[in-house]
């Protein structure tokens, strides 16, 4: 079963997602009417209350409150192995720090063939689980904004909140 439960947030609402088969964890986390945003998500279970929707608020709270959050809850997103891979490499990405797509690329390459850079863009377009796996973090060439399902007034927006501590790696 999924569990769900809405939040307000400094940059709109969001909708986030909770598998009760995966202990339960956040399998998901959207801002409303995003790119991406699952067509199911009508069917879930409303759930405010759940225990692991009480530390995904915390962990909100002290990031939109500027503050690099601590251990994120416990995360459970569905995706190919090469979308998960992606998705942990986002999860390296320190706060305030950005990469490319092209250095991402590089690194699922490492020792063996590199992933196409589309690829690789389209794993970090379909993240299910906004913020808490960064994918906002990730710049094109030349660190020019490029793509994000949650539109790039809010990319822009959650950069500019990790600017004091932001360099590229």
């Amino acid at each position: 079963m999924i569990y769900t439960c809405t939040l307000e947030t400094p940059l709109g609402v969001m909708r986030a997602a909770a598998d009760e088969r995966a202990g339960p964890a956040i399998c998901g986390l959207w801002f409303l009417g995003q790119k991406y945003f699952p067509v199911e998500a009508g069917t879930w279970t409303e759930s405010p209350n759940l225990p692991v929707f009480g530390v995904m608020r915390n962990w909100l709270g002290d990031y939109f409150a500027g503050k690099g959050p601590g251990e994120a809850p416990r995360l459970a997103p569905a995706g190919s192995p090469f979308r998960q891979a992606v998705w942990k490499l986002l999860r390296e990405i320190p706060y305030g720090k950005t990469t490319s797509y092209g250095a991402l690329a590089g690194r699922l390459g490492a020792g063996g063939k590199v992933p196409a850079f589309q690829a690789v863009g389209g794993a970090v377009g379909h993240n299910p689980i906004s913020i808490i796996i960064p994918c906002h973090r990730v710049l094109g060439a030349g660190g020019g904004l490029t793509g994000y399902a949650g539109g790039l007034d809010r990319k822009q927006a959650l950069l500019e909140l990790e600017a004091g501590a932001q360099t590229t790696l």
